[in-house]
This record gives C-alpha cells, sequence and structure tokens, in this order.
C-alpha cells in the first residue's frame, strides 16, 4: 500500500468516525448517565468491536451479509436489542420522583464495555459499508494481509480518538451538572440516546 493510498484512507475514517453513529449515541448516553470512567470504558469497547467488525469485513464476513437477508437481519436484530435493553436500564437506573434528592445509579465500567463491543460488532452497515470501502484501498499486487491488517488499525485508532473527544467533552458538561434532579434527566437523556440508537439499528434495511 502507498502512502498516498494509506492517507487517503486515514482522511475518509476521520471523516466517517466524526459523525455520529449508534456507537457514539452510546458512549454519549454512558457520559451523561455515568460519568467519564464509563464513558472511557465505552470508548475502549467501542475500538475493540470497531475492530472485529473490520478485521471480519476484510475477511469475507460482509460478503455474507450482503447475500444473505437472514443474517443481516438476525444481526441486526441482536444490536438493536443490546442497545435497546441498555438504554431502558440506563433510565430505569435514573430513579424516580420518589428519589428526588438521589443521584442516578451509574452503569458499571464493565457493562459499557460489553455494549459497545456488541454495537462495534454486530452492526450489520459498518461489515457492509467497509466491505465496499475500504477494499478501494488495497493494493492488489501487494500482500493482502499486512493492508488488511493496517486498515484496521489505522480506522480502530481514528475512531478511539474522536470517540474518546466526544465522551471526555460529554462528560465534563455532566460533571458540571450539580443538582440531582437536572443529573436524573441528563441520564435518562442518555438512556433515551441510546434506545433511539436501537431503534435506527431495527430501521436499516441493506442496501
Amino acid at each position: 500500500m502507498t502512502l498516498e493510498l494509506w492517507a487517503g484512507f486515514a482522511l475518509a475514517s476521520l471523516i466517517i468516525a466524526i459523525v455520529p453513529g449508534p456507537g457514539v449515541a452510546a458512549i454519549l448516553g454512558f457520559a451523561f448517565g455515568s460519568g467519564r470512567r464509563t464513558a472511557l470504558a465505552a470508548v475502549a469497547g467501542m475500538a475493540l468491536g470497531n475492530a472485529i467488525a473490520i478485521g471480519a469485513s476484510l475477511a469475507g464476513a460482509a460478503a455474507v451479509l450482503a447475500t444473505s437477508a437472514l443474517a443481516f437481519t438476525v444481526l441486526k436484530w441482536l444490536g438493536a436489542a443490546w442497545l435497546i435493553g441498555i438504554g431502558l436500564l440506563a433510565i430505569a437506573r435514573s430513579g424516580g420522583a420518589a428519589a428526588a434528592d438521589a443521584r442516578p445509579r451509574a452503569v458499571a465500567p464493565r457493562t459499557a464495555f460489553a455494549t459497545t463491543v456488541a454495537v462495534g460488532t454486530f452492526h450489520p452497515k459498518t461489515l457492509l459499508f467497509f466491505l465496499s470501502f475500504a477494499s478501494q484501498f488495497i493494493d492488489p499486487a501487494a500482500p493482502y494481509l499486512p493492508q488488511a491488517a493496517l486498515l484496521v488499525v489505522t480506522f480502530t485508532a481514528i475512531a478511539a480518538v474522536t470517540d474518546t473527544l466526544y465522551a471526555l467533552a460529554a462528560s465534563s458538561a455532566a460533571g458540571a451538572i450539580r443538582r440531582p434532579a437536572v443529573r436524573r434527566w441528563a441520564a435518562r437523556a442518555g438512556g433515551g440516546a441510546m434506545v433511539a440508537a436501537g431503534v435506527a439499528t431495527a430501521a436499516m434495511r441493506r442496501a
């Protein structure tokens, strides 16, 4: 792979990573509802999920999704159900009217990590996108595996940086909130963002 090809892929990856999707929605939800530590755990999980998804796509798994409506549907509903379930859990943990002065219960970092691993891995559009996108940056005259590994590492690293910036900004904003009632509504908004991301995932159709 030439430097020009790699630079083109890195720039395209940066643009893709900046645009919010289900992963960013989940990270923001954890940041608002559970704080910086949980949000950063979500970033780490998303990075692992992205690496698995891109690696699987370049290995040929995306071709199965492109040709199998059943595989696409199963993967889509797995990701949607996981996001919606965690979002509803975050809303439930925010507390009710009886807990007017109580802080919302935070989601554990390990739960956030597992959630975003699932979001990154079980997002069929990501797999299909990289089937058509990342393969364009592979030089057919050069060995395949080193190039594929470089693409996986490049996108994962760039997305991890942008996701971290989202997480830090959102958790800082949430940390500035002092009133417990406002914190509860922030937690509910974060849970709602994850539910919305799950609904959007469920509504996806194959291109």
